[in-house]
Formats: C-alpha cells, structure tokens, sequence
C-alpha cells in the first residue's frame, strides 16, 4: 500500500522529484514535499524504464448515477468493480496517513473482526500524475507475494470514482520509529533483521521482482516484532538479465548504479539493505542526504563505509560486501548471504526465526514516546479535508 503527505505542485517534471517517506502502519509510502529528511526520494524516468503516456479520461459529474466504461474499464482486471461495502460490514475506526494521492484508513471488517489498512486512491489523481500502469502494477506484484516476511494484500476493488488496496493492519509500527526511539541496535538484533528481510529479499528476486525503496520506513513489524516487508509502489518485474534505468528510491538508500542513472537490478536492492544495517547498529546514516541525486552520487563514490573496529569482524565482513559499490562484485544473492560468518548456527527457517519475541520492539512499544515518534510531525490537519463519509458512508476520528 515504504512506501509515502503531498502538497499538489504544478507539475512540471523538474529532473528529480523529491519524496518524504513515513510508510507507518501500512505498505504506501506517505509523503511530505515540504521537508527534507532521511527519506527523500527522487525519481527520474528514462529509457525503456519511463512511464506510459496518461490515458485521456474523463471523469463522470459528481452527482451523476451513469458509469462510464473506459473510466471503469481502464482499471480492469487488476481493479474488480464492486460497491462499496455498507456500514454493517465496515466500520472506519481511523485515518492511518495521508498517502501520495489519498488516504490511507484504518478499517474494521465487522463480519470476520479483522482490521485492515485501506489505501483510497481517487482515478482522477492517479491518471493526472500517469500512475495508472504503477497502480495497476503494484496491485499484480503484491497478489504473487505470500511470505512470512512481506506485508500481505488481502484485497483489492473498484468504484467509479476510487480505487481501494486492503492490506493486514501492523499496529506495531515500522522499523524507523524503534530506530529513532533506540538510536543503535545491537548485533544479536540487527542479525535477526538481516535474516529475516535477507530472506524475503530472495523470495522477491526469485521471482524476478526488484523492490527498488528498501528502507526502515517501509519494515513494518509484527505484533512479535518481526519484519514485514512492505510498499511495492515502486517495485518492477525484470526478465532475467534485464535491467531497469529508472532513478527512483530512497536517496539515502540508493545504490551508486541506480543514482547514476542505471543500468541497474537486483543488486540495488541488497545495497539499501546494506544501508539499513549499517544505520541500524551504527546509529546514523553513512551519508547525510543531499538535494539531487548528482550530489549523492559523488558522495556515495567516495565514502569508504568503514565500520568502527568495535564491530565483530563478521558484521564488517557482511556489510563491507554488501556496500560494495560495484554491483558485479556486491553479494547479491540469498544463498550467498546465508553463508556468511555473521550467520554461523543462525536458522533461516521463518518459524524458527519468529518463534521468539523481539523483546527490543515490544519494550519500545510501551516507551512514552512512542507515539510522537510514529508520527514524525504529522498533523491531524493534514486530514481535515478528507470526507469519509463520503467514501465509505461513516464517521472516523483520526488515529
């Protein structure tokens, strides 16, 4: 559903577009245009990665009962048409974020007692800005995906004015709030997040799909702690050997191939998690983020990723190869990674692995701060102009 609060901005397709990720409770990326932090994401198209032209629709008058078919149609069959589900079945509990083009609601499923976070995309934003085939892929890409360690789409649906992702609710958060509580992890910890987001790296690149916005922002956690891989709204399917050219991600995360414009592809992806790690047990990012991509560039080119002596020797040998800036050379592969020092005596098996608690994450659950931390400075202003009654026939209070 990374993924990520935006202002509308005449779009003139400036040659990078920056992008504020949150990707709290839920797999969209929530984005803030007015603020630059550590989750600044540029995206350029080129080459046969760029987008597709915007289809020319029309949308219907707001109080018309007529369906247009290519209004409907152009979604299909990745969006089924339904109506939408009356109150007796869903309850809106809440806003969760306020995503790229819509809300992102916390939803109850009355009938089955589950709750779900609901991404609401309106067709009107989605083909203004040329997401329609980004939508439609997200949507293919997430129904392959059942592993232990991914977040889950539960379903998916059409009205005539909106589309409506469901994904599994994660009230513990994302992994970037614990960071931001915590400051570093330890090595046992950070061990345990590299087995468990390592395999669910090769499970996507099995299948030939790259994630390409690999960061704390977009793990969410468990109610045991444990990772889920999460916002596809970026990822892409490669044939094997293809290559994507594509500058899009997180730019602190960005391995050196996707900042210069490609080609790149699978192996990017093992340098963000190489990033992440690195930040996890050190605290703070390797390189401060920079305004452009160029800038980035020529500061990841010349940064020598050299961990402090501290660290065991099997910690500095996984993430020296993993922050390798040839992607040739990089280890880029699962069973690769399984065979690293750093993992000696460590099972990959899932149920192995989620069998114990991460007690870090739920002692920092219950820390005073927590709260202020997962919002990261969102306002419930943000929200003010949303009407959920409108979309889904009930009131909410923000969450």
């Amino acid at each position: 559903m990374g993924g990520d609060i935006s202002k509308n901005r005449k779009r003139e397709r400036p040659p990078a577009q920056r992008r504020f990720s949150h990707g709290f409770l839920s797999n969209v990326g929530v984005s803030i245009t007015h603020r630059l932090g550590h989750s600044a994401v540029f995206s350029r198209s080129v080459g046969p990665d760029s987008r597709p032209p915007i289809p020319i629709l029309l949308l219907p008058p707001e109080d018309t009962e007529t369906t247009l078919p290519a209004f409907i149609s152009a979604f299909l069959p990745e969006f089924p048409q339904r109506k939408l589900p009356d109150r007796e079945h869903f309850q809106i509990l809440g806003f969760i974020a306020k995503g790229s083009y819509g809300p992102i609601l916390k939803v109850k499923d009355i009938f089955k007692e589950k709750t779900y976070a609901v991404k609401v995309l309106p067709k009107s934003e989605i083909l203004k800005h040329g997401a329609l085939e980004q939508s439609k892929e997200e949507v293919v890409i997430q129904r392959q995906l059942k592993h232990p360690f991914i977040h889950n789409l539960q379903d998916c649906w059409q009205t005539q004015r909106h589309l409506f992702i469901m994904c599994d609710y994660c009230s513990t958060g994302d992994l970037y709030t614990y960071w931001l509580l915590k400051g570093r992890f330890g090595e046992d910890e950070v061990r345990l997040f590299a087995a468990e987001l390592g395999s669910a790296l090769g499970f996507l690149h099995d299948l030939g799909i790259m994630h390409r916005d690999v960061k704390m922002e977009n793990i969410l956690l468990s109610d045991q702690g444990h990772l889920r891989l999460s916002d596809f709204g970026l990822s892409r399917r490669l044939k094997r050997g293809g290559r994507a050219f594509t500058i899009c991600g997180t730019i602190l995360y960005m391995a050196p191939e996707v900042l210069s414009g490609g080609p790149y592809n699978h192996a990017a992806d093992w340098w963000s998690l190489g990033i992440m790690l690195f930040s996890l047990v050190t605290g703070e990012f390797p390189v401060p983020a920079e305004q452009d991509h160029t800038s980035m560039l020529n500061k990841v080119k010349d940064f020598p990723y050299v961990l402090p002596d501290t660290f065991s020797s099997a910690l500095i040998l996984l993430l020296t190869e993993l922050l390798c800036k040839n992607p040739v050379n990089r280890l880029r592969n699962l069973e690769c990674f399984k065979m690293q020092t750093l993992f000696r005596g460590t099972s990959f098996d899932p149920l192995i692995l989620q069998k114990t608690p991460v007690e870090v994450i739920l002692e920092l659950r219950t820390h005073p701060d927590w709260t202020a931390k997962s919002m990261r400075g969102l306002s419930l202003d943000d929200f003010d102009s949303f009407d959920c009654d409108k979309i889904l026939h009930s009131p909410t209070t923000p969450t």
